[in-house]
């Protein structure tokens, strides 16, 4: 096998081939980085030395229905430079991963026609290896959009699972998309997403919110040409607490004069009057004269 196959065929740059073994239906190649390859992972110079290795074996392309798997002693230097004693890093794969770039992309190919169980059978690995490598994709791809042509806004707080934790969300009203998630509520979730908005200068036409004073505060002091406009749901909350407090409060004083006028009708303003339903015209089934 040679360097040029490595490439070629398995994504790997800078590396030489050393052995392969066939063991239990399973190809393993081993590989090694040349020495005027090696540099600081910290600060990038040449300028190291040798310091032993950690030996890693990485998941990569099957050949047909056989899973492989790449063998690699990473070397850990020392650097001249910045005095530091790291590994150097691993060109193709991901820090921390057990399983090449290649592979990956290969995983996420067969995700757009196949179910992450599908995939993790024909590939002979673990479902959550291939929702670990869906999460990191779409995190890659979404997780930072680009905030430039942003125009109406929408920002709310939503509740997950136990604990009291929250999440603010930042959602454009235009397309739909999720543009920022912030960690906790109120003021302080919502700095980072000020920050990227003024360096993408992006002009924020209006922003819907609840009738929370943070949230008006934050909208006037970081987009103040924007409409601020509040969503309908509060509104209608606020209509009917201010209406259900008039309520009783006439309730109370007519009460205490003897009189029990609003007992039962609490619903009687706010809920829906039926209309009659139009009678459909008849239709004549009598023959032509």
């Amino acid at each position: 096998m040679s360097t040029s196959l490595l490439y070629q065929r398995f994504g790997i740059v800078g590396y030489r081939y050393v052995k392969q073994e066939f063991v239990a239906g399973m190809t393993t190649f081993r590989i090694e980085q040349p020495r005027e390859r090696l540099r600081c992972s910290h600060c990038g110079s040449d300028e190291v030395w040798a310091q032993g290795g950690v030996e890693r074996f990485f998941r990569g392309l099957p050949i047909g229905s056989q899973p492989t798997f790449i063998e690699l002693k990473v070397p850990r230097v020392l650097c001249f430079g910045c005095g530091k004693v790291r590994q150097v890093k691993v060109n193709f794969a991901e820090p921390k991963k057990h399983y090449t770039r290649a592979f990956a992309r290969y995983a996420l190919d067969l995700s757009r026609r196949m179910t992450i169980k599908d995939v993790a059978e024909h590939l002979l690995i673990g479902w959550d290896t291939i929702k670990e490598i869906q999460a990191k994709h779409l995190q890659r791809r979404f997780g930072q959009p680009k905030l430039g042509k942003l125009k109406q806004i929408a920002i709310d707080e939503i509740n997950i699972g136990k604990g009291q934790r929250y999440l603010t969300v930042v959602l454009d009203l235009l397309s739909g998309a999720v543009v920022f998630v912030g960690d906790g509520k109120g003021v302080d979730a919502l700095k980072p997403f000020w920050k990227r908005l003024r360096h993408a200068r992006a002009r924020i036409k209006a922003v819907a919110t609840d009738m929370s004073a943070a949230y008006i505060r934050a909208v006037r002091e970081n987009i103040k040409r924007a409409v601020h406009v509040f969503d309908h749901f509060h509104v209608i909350k606020l209509y009917n607490e201010k209406l259900s407090a008039f309520r009783r409060q006439l309730f109370h004083e007519l009460t205490a004069q003897g009189q029990k006028l609003l007992k039962g009708i609490r619903w009687l303003l706010i809920r829906r009057t039926s209309t009659p339903r139009r009678k459909k015209p008849s239709v004549c089934n009598a023959p032509y004269a």
